[in-house]
């Protein structure tokens, strides 16, 4: 038996900005790729965070209006708040 973990879906979206950053561990890291190669909706969901990160690449910050900003914000704190209630 093996000391690797398995990862299932939902393990592995929790995990994918930390992969995509340069972790999670070694061991982890394995594991990651090895429910990526052999579970096409992850795959599709790690290659499209990859596109999504390098068109943002050349944005900063100041680039987003400030009242444009402060709207997204309060979206995804509205979105987070109601998705806590489900």
């Amino acid at each position: 038996m093996s000391d690797e973990p398995a990862f299932n879906c939902r393990q592995i979206t929790e995990l994918v900005t930390e992969y995509l950053e340069g972790g999670p561990d070694p061991v982890q890291r394995l594991a990651f790729e090895r429910h990526v190669a052999i579970c096409p909706p992850c795959r599709g969901y790690l290659s499209q965070l990859r596109r999504i990160a390098r068109a943002g690449e050349g944005l900063a910050e100041e680039q987003v209006p400030e009242p444009l900003r402060a709207g997204l914000v309060r979206a995804f704190r509205d979105w987070n708040r109601e998705r806590g209630r489900s």
